[in-house]
């Protein structure tokens, strides 16, 4: 999947916000939750997502989604990564 596909598709489920971040070659975010739905696409590098006790790592190309509260850490392969994350917020009242 390319940059362009990946953000209409992120546009059209109503993944509005879309941050384009980085994480340096070997770094680690210990485990933590987000309160927003994510998409991510990896964009150069890989990255590896430990959740609900199964790691996996995605490439350069790979997308893959985290529904909001899930407990994760991240680790950033040898290269470093870089990736697009859209994020989707639960609505009011729901």
């Amino acid at each position: 999947m390319n940059r362009a596909e990946f953000e209409a598709a992120l546009d059209a489920e109503g993944y509005h916000e879309i941050v384009d971040r980085r994480m340096e070659k070997g770094a680690f975010n210990p485990e933590h939750a987000h309160e927003f739905e994510a998409r991510l696409l990896v964009l150069e590098g890989e990255m590896t997502i430990l959740c609900e006790g199964e790691e996996k790592t995605y490439r350069s190309g790979q997308a893959f989604a985290m529904k909001a509260g899930c407990l994760h850490s991240e680790r950033s392969g040898p290269e470093g990564v870089r990736y697009l994350a859209g994020r989707r917020y639960a609505k009011e009242g729901r």
